[in-house]
Formats: C-alpha cells, sequence, structure tokens
C-alpha cells in the first residue's frame, strides 16, 4: 500500500472539501491509470494471450463469435486469424534472411501470443477432435521453442553462432508454418461439417437457404477452401436437396454453390459419385422447372466441362446424357429471359462442343445456327462480349462440319462474322478487353474455316472482309496489340486469297501472303502507328 499525502492537500485545495486522513492507495489499481498512457506492444500480445475464463453456460462461444452466430461468421474469424499468423509468420522468414533479431524475436513473440490465443478461444468453443488435439499441442511447443531460440540470439554477436542458429530458427519456422496450415485445415473441416450437417438435418426452406449462402459466400475464398468444402461432402448434401420436390425453391440456390465448388477436381469426383450428371440433365430437360434453376444447372454443367480441367474421368458418364444436355441448352438459349440466362446456357454449350464433335451433330440438327444468330440480333439476350464469345465459339467449332456452312450463309452469319471482327472493349475493363480479343480471333478462325466454301469466301469478299482483315493485320490497336488475333487474321487472309487472288492488292500480297506465315507474322508484330 502507498499513501498519497501530496495528492491528498491537492484535492482539499480543488475541492473545497475539509480535513481527512491519507488515503490508501491499491498499487495495482495506480498502475492500471498509470498504464493508459504507457504500453508496449510486446506486453500487450502476452495480455491477449491469456485465456479468459468462461462461464459452464457460455462454453460455446467461439473466438469472438457465438453459437447464434451463423457458422459463417466462425468460418471467416478462423480465417482472419489464420492470415494475421500467415503474416507474421512470412515477416519471420524476411527478417530472418536479414539478420534483424530483434525484430526476429519481436515477431516471433507476437506469433506466439497469436496462435495461443487461437488454439485455446477455438478449443473452449468446440469439441476439438484429438488428431486436430495433437496437432495443437505440437504446434504449441514449436511456437514456445521458437520464442526461446530466437531470444537467445539477442544476447550474442558471434556470428558463427548466428548463422548456426539461423538455419536451425528456419527448420523450426518452417516446421511451425506447415503445422499451422494443417491445423487451420483440419478446424475449417470441422466448422464446414457443422455447416454441412445442418444442412442434411433441416426441414426448414429459411434455414437451408441462409446455411447453403453461408456455404456459396466460402466457395469465394479460393480453390483451398473449396476443396476442404468438397471432401466434407458438400456436394452430396446440395444434390440430395435438388432431389427432393419439397425443396425445388432452393435448386438454383444449391446448384450455384455446386458450380463454385466444382470448380476444383475433388468437387469434380464427388459430383460424379453421386450420379450429379443425371440429376442436372432431368432438371434442364424438365421444361416446368424454374429457367433459374435450369440457368444454374447449366452453370454446373460449363464448370464440369471447362478446358481449363486436367482430368476428363468424369465425362464418361456425361456422354451418356449428352444429347439430352445439349438439347436442353440449346433450347434455354431460344427462350432466356435475360443475358445472364443466355451467357450461362451458351457458356455450356461451347464447352461442350470443344470435347465431342457428336455435340456438334447434334446442334446442327437442333437448328443451332438460326437459334444463335438470331439471339445476336437480340440485345436483351447478347448484351455483352462474354456472351458473343460463347457463340462465336461454338460457331468455330461447327464450322469444322462442312453442311455447317450452307445454314450460316442462309442465316447471314458471315456478316455477323464481320460485326465480330469489329467487336470493341466498351470500358478499359481488362477482362472485356480480354473477351473482345477472343471473340475477333475466333471470328476470324471460324472465316478460315468456312472459306473453304467458295459460296462463303465469294460472299465475304463482297462484303469487305478483306480490308478489315488487312486493317486489323496492320494495325496493332485494331486488335488490341493481340498476336492471336493476328495469326487467325493472317489465316483467314491467305485462305480467301487462295480462292481469289485478284481480291488482294500487290502490296498486300507481297507482305501478308506471300511470305511464310511466320515473316508476315513477324512484320506485322513489329509495326508501330505513326502519328506524325
Amino acid at each position: 500500500m502507498v499513501r498519497l499525502k501530496d495528492e491528498k492537500q491537492k484535492h482539499l485545495d480543488s475541492n473545497s472539501i475539509g480535513p481527512f486522513e491519507d488515503i490508501p492507495v491499491d498499487s495495482v489499481q495506480r498502475w492500471m491509470e498509470d498504464l493508459r498512457h504507457m504500453t508496449e506492444v510486446e506486453c500487450m500480445c502476452v495480455l491477449q494471450a491469456k485465456a479468459i475464463g468462461v462461464e459452464e453456460d457460455a462454453q460455446g462461444e467461439l473466438i469472438v463469435a457465438t453459437r447464434d452466430h451463423v457458422a459463417r461468421d466462425n468460418l471467416q474469424t478462423l480465417l482472419r486469424r489464420a492470415l494475421v499468423v500467415s503474416t507474421e509468420l512470412g515477416k519471420m522468414f524476411q527478417r530472418l534472411e536479414k539478420g534483424r533479431w530483434q525484430r526476429v524475436h519481436s515477431t516471433a513473440v507476437r506469433a506466439n501470443c497469436h496462435v495461443r490465443s487461437l488454439v485455446h478461444e477455438y478449443s473452449a468453443a468446440r469439441n476439438t477432435p484429438s488428431e486436430m488435439q495433437k496437432y495443437e499441442t505440437s504446434l504449441l511447443e514449436k511456437c514456445m521453442e521458437l520464442t526461446t531460440i530466437t531470444e537467445r540470439c539477442l544476447h550474442t554477436e558471434d556470428e558463427f553462432f548466428l548463422k548456426s542458429m539461423r538455419e536451425a530458427i528456419n527448420e523450426i519456422l518452417t516446421d511451425v508454418s506447415d503445422s499451422f496450415s494443417h491445423m487451420i485445415d483440419m478446424a475449417l473441416a470441422n466448422e464446414i461439417q457443422i455447416l454441412i450437417r445442418k444442412i442434411e438435418s433441416s426441414d426448414s426452406v429459411y434455414t437451408i437457404g441462409s446455411d447453403i449462402s453461408n456455404l456459396l459466400s466460402l466457395t469465394q475464398d479460393g480453390p483451398q477452401l473449396c476443396r476442404i468444402i468438397a471432401k466434407e461432402g458438400a456436394v452430396v448434401a446440395l444434390f440430395k436437396i435438388c432431389r427432393q420436390d419439397c425443396f425445388s425453391d432452393l435448386y438454383a440456390h444449391a446448384l450455384r454453390a455446386v458450380a463454385s465448388i466444382c470448380c476444383v477436381e475433388e468437387g469434380i469426383n464427388q459430383l460424379e459419385k453421386v450420379d450429379g450428371i443425371l440429376c442436372l440433365a432431368d432438371i434442364l430437360t424438365d421444361e416446368n422447372r424454374a429457367e433459374s434453376a435450369r440457368a444454374e444447372a447449366a452453370a454446373v454443367v460449363a464448370q464440369i466441362t471447362s478446358p481449363h480441367h486436367t482430368s476428363t474421368q468424369h465425362l464418361g458418364s456425361f456422354l451418356e446424357s449428352m444429347e439430352d444436355i445439349v438439347t436442353a441448352l440449346i433450347k434455354l438459349c431460344g427462350s432466356a429471359s435475360c443475358g445472364e440466362v443466355f451467357l450461362l446456357a451458351s457458356a455450356a454449350l461451347a464447352n461442350i462442343t470443344f470435347f465431342d464433335s457428336m455435340a456438334c451433330e447434334i446442334l446442327l440438327q437442333l437448328n443451332a445456327i438460326h437459334i444463335l444468330l438470331q439471339a445476336c440480333k437480340d440485345r436483351q439476350r447478347v448484351d455483352t462480349p462474354y456472351s458473343k464469345d460463347q457463340v462465336v465459339t461454338i460457331l468455330a467449332n461447327l464450322s469444322v462440319l462442312e453442311q455447317s456452312a450452307p445454314e450460316i450463309l442462309q442465316e447471314k452469319g458471315v456478316e455477323r462474322l464481320l460485326q465480330l471482327l469489329g467487336e470493341k472493349p466498351s470500358s478499359s475493363s481488362p477482362s472485356e478487353g480480354a473477351a473482345c480479343e477472343r471473340v475477333q480471333q475466333k471470328a476470324a478462325v471460324t472465316l478460315a474455316r468456312l472459306s473453304r466454301d467458295p459460296d462463303i469466301a465469294q460472299t465475304a469478299i463482297q462484303l469487305q472482309a478483306v480490308p478489315r482483315l488487312i486493317e486489323l493485320c496492320r494495325s496493332p490497336a485494331e486488335r488490341n496489340n493481340s498476336d492471336s488475333v493476328l495469326v487467325a487474321c493472317l489465316a483467314a487472309l491467305r485462305r480467301l486469297a487462295a480462292g481469289c487472288p485478284d481480291s488482294i492488292e500487290a502490296t498486300d500480297h507481297q507482305q501478308l501472303i506471300k511470305p511464310r506465315l511466320v515473316d508476315s507474322f513477324l512484320l506485322c508484330s513489329n509495326m508501330e502507328e505513326s502519328f506524325v
């Protein structure tokens, strides 16, 4: 205890209170008052690492969220805390490389505090699986070892000793990083299991819809989390929803989540195991289903048939339902009420035409060229370069078949291709610019393939295709400096020149037709526009 006689006199003077005895002041209270104006980062980290006792009925709290909060908040909290720890560990690697020992140690202390806080609070909130408990114990021991060993480096300047310590710390730090990543994956898997069990056990459309929304938001955090979600059985649970008529209002929502999860191979494998393709075919072919559900089913088809996937094992079962799916998709393109629905349906068709020529034959039988070219006239359906990209992709793949040429000619498809050669972005968006490049490239490829037919070649020349192709070759700005557009235009020019040599002037023939393709490419790719 301390007595503050001077303080007593100040109070007397300022407050005009009568004489009183010396006031005893608790030293801890005084320290806490002083602490408001004097804090140290490391001390605060240590204080934050102390576990705070909880009431018996509050054992369900998770970090800063209670059970009343949605599982998404718990997961997002885990992700945020994991990011903080990962950032600290990354800083340690950098500072260790530079030999900044004071900062290495302070970062180790902070990382240790964050890890302990996260582990203790998560353990208090959940019945942690035994396997995860082993990782937690090992991780905490390694973090303490890291703090201890970095502290030893502060008290010496022996270069040989510090060099050996740097190697040891680097090894421990690598172990800590790996163990922490694995522990977080296990914690996330545990939380996702809880969310999926809620979806499977509930009969409430509102509750299931809310849980699917939480799951969908998690899929936006990257492929690693999508892999965990897929491994924990989310695709299975979502397709159970899509097979029950009482949950028909949730089909679109559930399928959107499935499409997001299927950005990774694990998601596609799960879809295959539950005969998801058959379910998708049933939804797509049922015209009584809501357009939104059929559109999201098309999105799943587009996702699993994407050329970006390295594995194609799932396509075996897809081929069995392909005719039904292709038929339903082209009908959806024809009846789409908005641009988004058309985009999803046409994207699925575009991907399908890449891996099986049978799909192209089916589309020709279904009058697909007429449907797609008519859609291009409707700005309500085809309103962006992304939609045009899908249309021209389908036309390019159909143009491989000889019987496609008369239909394209009849539907004034050559005119449409020339319009697509002039596609330009309406904004400075890089993705829109890239989409316009793809549209130009594929339009030129389609024109080159179709120009095997003399009637198409003659029509293209009459419609001034040659001057436009030459302009794209000679003016980098017209093709957004795209080399792929340049190659496609050179190929189309050469195909037209082969059938109608008189359509190209001598200078252009000398530079763009006569040399080897690679020489013409190098000539055009090095051209600079003159502003003089």
